[in-house]
């Protein structure tokens, strides 16, 4: 009964309560950003797959510049990265602007991560059961190791939400998270040039 009325009930109702009360914080995030990023813009728009694999794009802050190398090309993740881009992803604040996702029922407050839609044909059957479920702000894999895990960790802590999912454990999930994103738990940082974790190749 959660899965299927309560939860999107839920997750609306507390999205458009959230972007109330913080939307003076994305207005400041945003004008700051759009300085920041040296033009490049205060909003990141990116296709991934929700649920059933169907397509959408996500909304999140831009924390990079579009700055390329004298060729053409972008520069490495982490030299694009900014002081304010560094910030707002170390405080989760870059996630913020997904509410509207989950307002449009693109997105759930709590679900497995929406990962790049390059990654589709490299996952087990297993592993894209992860799409059974409309993906989330936050997850159990976030909540469990967040970028300091395997690939193959997250899928399966992914796997093991979808079948255990409950209001409980979507109520874990939420305080776990806010208190991770206090004390700022599991952020990778090891590699100089990739801002984020390693990609996924099917294997790791």
């Amino acid at each position: 009964m959660y899965r299927h009325c309560f939860k999107r009930a839920i997750d609306f109702t507390l999205a458009l309560l959230a972007l109330i009360c913080l939307s003076w914080l994305l207005i400041i995030v945003a004008v700051w950003l759009h300085f920041a990023n040296k033009g490049a813009g205060a909003f990141f728009f990116q296709e991934r797959p929700g649920k059933d694999a169907k397509i959408f794009k996500v909304i999140k802050f831009k924390s990079m510049t579009d700055e390329r190398d004298k060729d053409g090309n972008l520069l490495p993740d982490a030299k694009r990265l900014t002081k304010v881009g560094a910030f707002v992803r170390k405080t989760s604040i870059d996630e913020l602007p997904q509410l509207i996702n989950v307002l449009k029922g693109d997105m759930a407050l709590i679900g497995p991560r929406p990962l790049r839609t390059f990654y589709l044909p490299l996952y087990s059957k297993e592993q894209a059961r992860r799409h059974e479920v409309r993906p989330g702000i936050t997850g159990w894999a976030q909540v469990n190791g967040r970028n300091s895990i395997s690939w193959t960790e997250r899928f399966k802590l992914d796997v093991w939400y979808v079948d255990n999912m409950s209001f409980l454990l979507d109520l874990k999930i939420l305080f776990l998270t806010i208190k991770k994103v206090i004390c700022r738990d599991d952020i990778n940082n090891g590699n100089k040039d990739v801002a984020t974790m390693y990609p996924f190749d099917g294997t790791n």
